[in-house]
């Protein structure tokens, strides 16, 4: 049994939530990174998903835009960002997802990558900009290595194609809950709820929500219609605002699991 797994089966058990926090790797110097990660690990994240600069991302809203423009400009790379995941899976225990885009992946090579984060620990992959059909690419790669490719869908995906993309996954489902760009949001679409319920309710993995989600308020309201949030903007700002106090308390909000080995 893998580490996502453990962690979704303990979920279950526990009658828990998912809270997945998203960061930017080299924000704040590459240094910190294995640190953060063990800070969010300490504050109660299921998961945690490890976002590459990319200078041309689709998905990312200014917050995490910025946070991609200041890791760039230390120098950060792909490479160096799966070394130090390497030396914080000596430490964390809780699953890691790697957020990329395509084109660093090609540039870096498929199947060195794919080599590279097994070695490192990752236990998932996410590229926003690859679409089902063209996957092939690097599935085999990926599942060879035991690495899940978490998959994204939208407000605007048909139920039938969620239904696809949920039936390929073994990780959970990445359940898109606005029709854009990450970033804060003070209030949903009214047709949220419903829809979260409907992905569920096809959905043979954990669906989880994210792009948007800032407060313990919409965490609690989300967290009835699915089995967990991801939170990406907000803990971005508050690490660079280095208010870690509120980064705690924004966890705090969904009961923590024991701890996966």
């Amino acid at each position: 049994m893998d580490r996502f797994e453990k962690t979704f089966t303990a979920l279950k058990e526990n009658n828990n939530k998912a809270f997945v926090p998203y960061i930017m790797a080299g924000d704040g110097g590459l240094e910190g990174l294995v640190d953060r990660l063990k800070l969010l690990e300490k504050f109660g994240a299921t998961a945690i998903e490890v976002g590459v600069p990319f200078s041309d991302p689709v998905a990312d809203g200014p917050t995490i835009q910025r946070a991609g423009i200041r890791a760039l400009n230390q120098g950060t790379t792909l490479k160096n960002i799966i070394s130090e995941l390497e030396k914080a899976r000596r430490e964390v225990s809780v699953p890691i997802i790697l957020m990329t885009y395509l084109n660093p992946i090609y540039r870096y090579g498929i199947n060195e990558f794919v080599q590279d984060i097994q070695t490192a620990g990752v236990d998932g992959c996410i590229i926003p900009d690859l679409p089902i059909e063209e996957e092939g690419i690097i599935t085999l790669q990926l599942e060879e290595a035991g690495i899940e490719l978490i998959r994204l869908v939208t407000l605007t995906t048909p139920l039938e194609r969620i239904k696809t993309i949920a039936g390929k996954g073994k990780g959970f489902l990445y359940t898109v809950t606005i029709k854009g760009i990450t970033g804060v949001r003070n209030e949903y679409d009214s047709e949220l709820n419903q829809f979260l319920k409907a992905v569920k309710a096809i959905s043979p993995i954990p669906v989880l929500a994210g792009f948007g989600i800032s407060s313990q308020e919409q965490i609690k309201e989300i967290t009835k219609y699915c089995d967990g949030v991801i939170v990406g903007s907000k803990i971005v700002d508050l690490f660079y605002s280095e208010n870690v106090q509120e980064l705690e308390e924004l966890m705090s909000v969904l009961k923590p699991i024991s701890k996966i080995i």
